[in-house]
């Protein structure tokens, strides 16, 4: 089971709610979390491991997958 089904945080909620509790959330977040994600977020983006290995030769790490999520996040925040 996932992060996100135990959540009170559906994947949606993620651009609601405020920065602060956004920044707790994802310190919560394992890398497997956060790859779940980023494909849901963007199903046509590279995220998962056999995916990234054939396009790039290496796997996404947490810290670069956070990075992608909290911008991929701040960006629909400006579309709401």
């Amino acid at each position: 089971m996932s992060f996100w089904s135990e959540s009170k945080y559906p994947y949606v909620r993620l651009v609601e709610i405020s920065e602060k509790e956004l920044i707790n959330l994802v310190n919560c977040l394992t890398r497997l979390d956060i790859i779940e994600w980023l494909m849901w977020n963007d199903p046509n983006g590279i995220y998962n491991d056999n995916q990234s290995l054939k396009e790039f030769g290496k796997v996404m790490s947490r810290e670069e997958g956070l990075e992608i999520m909290l911008r991929q996040a701040e960006e629909n925040r400006a579309i709401i």
